[in-house]
């Protein structure tokens, strides 16, 4: 019993050695035109996984929470970027801000896991309407503009 309890904390201190990228770009949720009271909700409840704004909590640093949290940091980025949302091709910036509706409204998005680690995170009804009602207007928007450029 001892012995495997000593293997155990053996690993546990060698895979504190595996490094676990946990970088921060230049953009924030700030790059994209919301109203203020959007901007904050999106400042607050998506900025940790969907943008360059990180705050990497302490468990971020704890192998292997550190794996999982960085791992959806990254795919959490890779599916939107709020910095880079802008410059997006008006069809993009429409799938995206239709994503972004939906997920929200159905409850997807922020994650649960992620909702109960980051109280903060949760929305209220009132909350998830003016992320949803903006998400659908902006893809609206962007719609236009790509129905203008062709």
């Amino acid at each position: 019993m001892r012995r495997a309890l000593l293997v155990g904390l053996g690993v546990l201190v060698a895979i504190q050695l595996v490094p676990v990228s946990r970088d921060n770009g230049p953009g924030t949720v700030d790059a994209v035109e919301a109203p203020p009271e959007v901007t904050a909700l999106l400042r607050r409840v998506c900025a940790n996984c969907h943008s360059g704004a990180t705050e990497w909590p302490w468990y971020s640093r704890v192998a292997p929470v550190s794996w999982l949290v960085a791992h959806d940091v990254h795919e959490g980025r890779e599916h939107l970027d709020f910095a880079t949302l802008p410059a997006a091709k008006p069809k993009r910036k429409a799938k995206l801000f239709g994503e972004i509706a939906e997920e929200v409204e159905e409850g997807g998005m922020p994650l649960r896991s992620y909702r109960w680690l980051h109280p903060e995170a949760r929305l209220t009804d009132a909350e998830r309407k003016a992320i949803v009602e903006w998400a659908n207007a902006a893809e609206d928007a962007a719609l236009a503009a790509a129905g203008a450029a062709q």
